[in-house]
């Protein structure tokens, strides 16, 4: 399996993957947003599809105390702020992590916000798919560079340290622009 990967890498296939599940992963943030505008009516309606959601996680059994109560105390207090607030920034960091852009703290950001949503009682395989994506682009930064910005402006130095630069270069991956 190991050598399999190292093939692969080898012959420069690895990172376009890396690339297109970073865009993928993007498109889905964006798209999170944008449904949640166009088709939940969260501008339209205000606050009326989220505070039946936080409402609806309150009695889930499989929400945990502790989220309960923030719910209770944080959520429902500020649930028009969030009314705003959540739909702009998946739109905001999917738009980010398409281009490139910001990618590690855009997806981090991601991350936060999902385990939100877990901790809210809700769990799918989408969930499970965004989530494991989330840490295979974390785990292979040094690929998912590759046509960014992030690249295009040198912020890819940010989140790579050198032994990783050092191991993409000696498998012909180079990580200069």
């Amino acid at each position: 399996m190991e050598l399999q990967l190292k093939r692969i890498k080898k012959r420069g296939v690895f990172p376009p993957l890396v690339v297109l599940m970073r865009v993928l992963f993007g498109i889905g943030w964006l798209l999170a947003g944008v449904t949640k505008i166009y088709e939940k009516l969260w501008f339209i309606e205000p606050g009326v599809f989220l505070n039946d959601y936080l409402i609806s996680s309150l009695d889930k059994p499989n929400v945990p105390l502790f989220y309960k109560v923030f719910i209770e105390n944080v959520a429902l207090e500020y649930v028009m702020t969030l009314n705003y607030i959540i739909p702009i920034v998946q739109i905001i960091l999917g738009l980010l992590i398409i281009m490139g852009l910001i990618t590690i703290p855009s997806i981090l950001l991601c991350l936060f916000m999902h385990i939100n949503f877990i901790l809210s009682g809700n769990i799918n395989l989408m969930s499970l798919v965004l989530y494991t994506s989330a840490f295979t682009l974390i785990i292979f930064r040094t690929y998912m560079y590759h046509f960014s910005l992030d690249r295009y402006f040198n912020l890819d130095n940010l989140f790579t340290n050198k032994n990783e630069k050092k191991h993409t270069h000696a498998i012909g991956m180079t990580s200069d622009k």
